[in-house]
C-alpha cells in the first residue's frame, strides 16, 4: 500500500535550514525550487532517508486552502547516539540527551526553521 513517506516541514525561511542537515547530519540537498528572491522548495537526501521543506509563502499558493505553521516533530532513529550528540553541539536543546523507561537514549533540538527533531537510540537494536 504505503511504498515510502517523507516528511515537508513548512518554514517561512529555508535556507537557514539547509545547513542543519547538510553539516551536521550528511543529507545533499537533491532539488531545489527558487520563489522570486528565495527557496520556495527543497529535497534533501541521505541514503534512504529524505526531508523536504516548503516555505508557508509557497504552500499558500501551491496548496490552495491549505494553512501551515511550524510545529510538529521528526523522531528519528540513530546507530550512533554520541556521534548525533556531538553533532548537535550549539543547536537549541530543548530536552537534552536521556534515558526513557522505555530503553532509549533521546535528545530533541529544534531546528532553524522551528521544528523539533528527536534523535534516538533503541538499546537491544545495537
Amino acid at each position: 500500500m504505503i511504498e515510502g513517506m517523507s516528511p515537508i516541514l513548512f518554514v517561512e525561511e529555508i535556507e537557514p535550514c539547509l545547513g542543519f542537515w547538510v553539516e551536521k547530519l550528511g543529507f545533499q540537498v537533491i532539488a531545489q525550487v527558487p520563489d522570486e528572491d528565495r527557496l520556495g522548495f527543497a529535497m534533501l537526501r541521505k541514503e534512504d532517508l529524505q526531508v523536504m521543506y516548503q516555505t508557508h509563502r509557497s504552500v499558500a499558493r501551491d496548496l490552495v486552502g491549505v494553512q501551515t505553521q511550524a510545529g510538529g516533530c521528526l523522531y528519528c532513529v540513530v546507530k550512533d547516539f554520541d556521534a548525533v550528540v556531538k553533532a548537535m553541539e550549539g543547536v537549541e536543546t530543548p530536552v537534552p540527551p536521556r534515558k526513557t523507561f522505555y530503553g532509549a537514549d533521546e535528545i530533541f533540538v529544534r531546528e532553524p526553521g522551528g521544528n523539533l527533531i528527536g534523535f534516538s537510540f533503541h538499546r537491544g537494536e545495537e
